[in-house]
């Protein structure tokens, strides 16, 4: 896959409705999106997997018995000093620069700059997903001739200031537009009341874990869990990111599904391999294959100041290819969090263990996942480019999350073909998302369920009419055959599950 391939896959989205750009009618604004009618239910499908996999049915643990887990679903607004004790107010911040002649924002650590060897002449700054063919098309613009070969690559924010002055922005053409990078918070506040003053201020939450923590104490007294447990929480995250890029990878909207897993700080290794192994098997059963996941080993130097161990799984996103980029988190955060809130909060939140007579504060292992960037990596893995059938491609999803499990397709829309159809239709929406579709000739609404990813299509045609027998079409093989009506509800069952 490629950056062509990630504009096919847009186009795709806004065509079939899957995903909009937010205020399409009035232009868009920059970094939202809205998920139309097969969005939202291929999010629900991959929301509610995860709930199930975490806290319906969460994973049996190394000695053999279930593990607990609980859900919450926190405020989006919290008491502005959660975010003091969270570090958020003081350190959630991007290096940024602007460009006085494109006037454009930039992260300085998402921009490069190439650097001339010789230390003679103008050096020139590129976005980091930049294609080699448009550097060395620019620098052939610009350079007088010299390719990247003559130049030493940099990323912006560790250049040193003196140099900006011979810089030529990403989209500029004269050097010195760049302003030096300065701190972005990249929270979004509002006011809380009548008043709109500082003592009035508040933040939208720009993760959902801080509500998790918050909460602890009030589950713990209210629940009887026992650690080791998890908390887990679904919901909308904010963060006003400087560049929003690659469609819904980087929005300033996006959805969070996070866990907190509440252990003992000796038994941390132990629960961290689990993790790790559990998250696997959740990618690869929504249909995520594992070789095309990278698991990184985050580095020391790397790391957030509060973890002593990340491993960022990753995904080969089309604008990441042939590398990856993160699809979820899976950290050690230590006691940091409960230590932090306790403080600033005056609230004890030690855990007291009455069968070993003591008390400790918790270790954290916080799988999290970002749910919108899970629906970006299931279609472009359900991406399939097939110039031998009409539609050209089609959305090989895992049957349980595609948004319609089955289509029921008269072959006409004459009168004998319709209400057996409505009858069908009627009977298999009960139990799962299916499409009734009368209009069109047939081929064009295969093409349709095809680039919607429908697995299978039940035809209504004349022989149905004499032995209650409808066409099955598969959508991965477009084989077909012969099914009686009274089995179609149990063939899908099987085969969703």
């Amino acid at each position: 896959m490629s950056a062509d391939t990630m504009k096919d896959i847009v186009a795709l989205c806004k065509r079939r409705g899957f995903i909009f750009p937010a205020s399409d009618i009035y232009g868009g604004i920059n970094g939202f999106w809205d998920y139309g009618p097969l969005g939202v239910e291929l999010k629900n499908n991959l929301r509610d997997r995860w709930w199930k996999d975490m806290v319906v049915t969460p994973p049996i643990g190394p000695d053999g018995a279930p593990i607990e887990i609980v859900g919450v679903d926190s405020s989006i607004i919290q008491n502005p000093r959660c975010w003091e004790a969270s570090g958020h107010v003081g350190g959630f911040n991007d290096p940024m620069v602007d460009c006085k002649e494109s006037k454009k924002r930039y992260r300085a650590d998402h921009v490069f700059v190439l650097i001339p060897k010789d230390g003679q002449g103008t050096s020139f700054a590129f976005d980091k997903d930049a294609e080699q063919s448009d550097i060395e098309s620019r620098l052939k613009k610009f350079a007088k001739g010299k390719s990247a070969s003559d130049f030493e690559k940099e990323m912006l924010d560790k250049v040193p200031a003196k140099m900006f002055a011979s810089i030529i922005g990403p989209d500029a053409k004269e050097p010195g537009t760049l302003t030096e990078p300065r701190q972005f918070n990249m929270m979004f506040h509002t006011y809380v009341g009548a008043a709109a003053g500082d003592e009035n201020k508040a933040y939208l939450r720009p993760e959902t874990c801080a509500g998790i923590f918050l909460n602890f104490k009030n589950v713990v007294d209210s629940s009887r869990t026992r650690v080791p447990f998890g908390i887990a929480q679904i919901g909308k995250a904010f963060r006003n990111e400087v560049t929003p890029r690659n469609f819904i990878f980087r929005s300033r909207e996006f959805e969070q599904m996070e866990l907190e897993w509440f252990c003992e700080e000796e038994e941390v290794p132990m629960w961290f391999d689990f993790w790790v192994e559990q998250r696997t098997k959740f990618w690869e059963a929504v249909g995520i294959p594992k070789a095309e996941l990278h698991f990184l080993d985050v580095a020391k130097e790397d790391l957030a100041h509060y973890s002593s161990r990340t491993i960022d799984v990753e995904y080969r996103f089309p604008f990441a290819a042939p590398g990856f980029d993160e699809l979820e988190g899976i950290a050690h955060r230590g006691s940091f969090d409960l230590t932090q809130h306790e403080q600033f909060s005056g609230t004890k939140l030690e855990y007291f263990d009455q069968a070993a007579n003591k008390r400790f504060t918790p270790h954290v292992i916080e799988p999290s996942t970002g749910l919108t960037r899970g629906v970006l990596a299931l279609i472009c893995q359900a991406y399939t480019v097939d110039e031998s059938r009409p539609s050209g491609v089609y959305l090989n999803f895992q049957p349980g999350m595609a948004p319609k499990k089955a289509a029921i397709l008269p072959l006409t829309a004459k009168e004998e073909h319709v209400p057996l159809a409505q009858k069908l239709y009627m009977d298999l929406r009960e139990d799962f998302a299916v499409d009734l579709d009368i209009k069109q000739n047939i081929g064009k609404r295969y093409a349709r369920q095809d680039e919607i990813g429908t697995p299978y299509c039940f035809t209504v045609d004349n022989d149905t009419i004499s032995d209650q027998t409808v066409t099955v079409r598969d959508r991965n093989t477009m084989a077909q055959n012969r099914i009686h009506m009274d089995k179609v509800k149990e063939f899908v069952k099987d085969r969703i599950r």
